[in-house]
């Protein structure tokens, strides 16, 4: 049985962060989903996208409230240099009046529910991940392939990541994923997470993972498996 745990060196750094936790099983390849819902789908990103210029307060991407959060985080772990949270990358096309476009399903779901509680989201297909999924402090050195790369680029001594037994899943905490367990078309199974770093919010991170559960269930014939938050007390899940 694989299993997700936050190492103690996560929880160092954030001793109040929690991730919420999400895992389906059985979503439809996306050739198999029908067109209303295909439909719906990129209607909810569309409305996400608007609806996120509510959490843009000024036309600097740093000081609007989610985005400086996290910029503050990312200084208490060694990161590559430009690395970002994904909200703000997400955030930032929204200000620049460049909607978040499609991708796949799966993946424009989870993109709506950013964009709505402006939590990075993110997902990996589960068959994929070998062994047990961890986020930790890495020691560097684990492998990883970006998507949209052709060259290896691992880890620093000292990033937080989400790692396997067979190297990173995604780097940076939650600024890029990889090749090896990206979600596709066809994946049936998935890993999602949703980060937060603001003890206040907490209330905003159940709500969206409520919303993302729902929406998989209901548009992916998903059967949600798993749906949680891990913290400090809770740090581990059966996947």
């Amino acid at each position: 049985m694989k299993g997700f745990i936050a190492e103690d060196s996560f929880w160092e750094l954030f001793p109040q962060a929690a991730v919420g936790v999400v895992v389906v099983k059985g979503m439809k390849p996306a050739a198999q989903i029908p067109q209303e819902d295909v439909d719906a789908i990129a209607a909810l990103l569309d409305r996400a996208n608007i609806d996120a210029e509510r959490h843009l307060t000024s036309d600097t991407i740093s000081e609007n409230a989610p985005v400086k959060a996290w910029r503050e985080a990312y200084r208490l772990f060694k990161t590559k240099k430009g690395a970002r949270c994904s909200i703000e990358n997400l955030l930032k096309r929204v200000l620049k009046g460049k909607p978040v476009g499609h991708i796949t399903p799966a993946v424009d779901i989870y993109n709506t529910v950013s964009l709505t509680y402006a939590l990075p989201v993110g997902g990996e297909d589960l068959r994929a991940i070998e062994g047990n999924l961890r986020l930790a402090v890495t020691d560097g050195g684990d492998a990883f392939l970006p998507l949209g790369e052709e060259a290896d680029d691992p880890t620093l001594p000292g990033e937080l990541a989400y790692i396997d037994d067979a190297g990173a899943v995604c780097r940076c905490w939650n600024w890029r994923d990889g090749v090896r367990t990206a979600l596709s078309d066809d994946s049936a199974d998935a890993f999602l997470a949703i980060e937060c770093v603001e003890p206040e919010r907490m209330g905003d991170c159940q709500a969206a993972i409520d919303r993302l559960a729902e929406l998989l269930e209901r548009y992916l014939g998903a059967t949600v498996v798993v749906k949680t938050l891990v913290t400090r007390d809770n740090p581990c899940v059966e996947l």
